[in-house]
């Protein structure tokens, strides 16, 4: 009986969350060991399903780096890195975009659809959803988003919308965008309540505490002070660039705890750090 109360207890705590969320939109970045393990990759996509049954609007861009690596390891090409970002010539363009446009993309929606959702993928080709110009010669393909056609989104309203971080030019050239940023920009497009980043560690630390809440202002310092460091400043500037363009609020959560979303939006405290104006 103690177990069964706890239970209702839960869902009496999130009650006032699924009341303020339903109807808005939630941008959720897929990525990390959550996209590795079976059963991480389950728990996050039945969080996924149970947000759009209660009224929320998810949208899912996902990566897929060690997956790309592995393709170009086959193919018998080395991954090579700049400042984080992989160079990506003709050659490795057209793996990166089978794999996350194709294996990567299918394999999500699939799991979708056998968890009761209804998906359907998208790259950023389709209806020139990222329209992207070149960000570094020095990276070749790699993409920066110009703009972000929202209709072909638009018109599919009652899936879930899986999105590849593939972009494309005036030209017609397939770019690789990073999907944070490819996250963020679609935050603002949509006009989302909340950006989600799914990574594989808590979120921002301070003297190996998790800090859970932090303003726009607080954040910048920590970066100048050396606090946020190495990849989660990338992270930090996608919520920040999808805040100041009008999203109420970025998440950074760990993706290694199982139902890390459900705990993150319908808890008090949360599990991750929340970045807000």
């Amino acid at each position: 009986m103690e177990e069964i109360i706890k239970k209702a207890g839960v869902l009496i705590e999130a009650l006032p969350y699924l009341r303020e969320f339903s109807g808005k939109t939630f941008v959720i970045k897929y990525g990390g060991k959550a996209m590795i393990d079976e059963a991480l990759k389950n728990s996050v996509v039945q969080d996924i399903v149970l947000m759009k049954y209660i009224g929320i609007n998810p949208v899912v861009v996902h990566g897929g780096g060690p997956e790309i690596t592995t393709a170009m390891e086959k193919a018998g090409l080395k991954a090579k890195f700049v400042n984080g970002r992989r160079v990506t010539d003709k050659q490795t363009m057209k793996i990166v975009e089978s794999v996350l446009a194709g294996k990567t993309n299918k394999e999500i929606v699939r799991m979708f659809n056998t968890h009761g959702g209804k998906a359907k993928g998208f790259s950023g080709k389709d209806g020139k959803l990222l329209v992207t110009k070149m960000l570094d010669a020095e990276l070749g393909f790699v993409g920066e988003i110009e703009k972000v056609n929202t209709g072909v989104l638009e018109k599919h309203r009652e899936f879930i919308p899986v999105i590849a971080p593939i972009g494309i030019d005036l030209d017609g050239n397939t770019y690789n965008i990073n999907a944070d940023d490819a996250a963020a920009a679609l935050s603002v497009a949509v006009k989302a309540e909340k950006l989600i980043l799914i990574t594989d560690v808590s979120g921002v630390l301070h003297n190996k505490a998790l800090v859970h809440s932090i303003t726009m202002k607080n954040a910048k310092q920590m970066i100048k002070d050396g606090i946020i460091t190495g990849g989660m400043i990338p992270k930090v500037l996608s919520c920040m660039t999808a805040i100041t363009g009008g999203v109420k609020k970025a998440h950074i959560i760990n993706g290694t705890v199982k139902h890390s979303l459900l705990l993150e939006i319908f808890t008090q405290t949360g599990i991750g750090t929340e970045i807000i104006r």
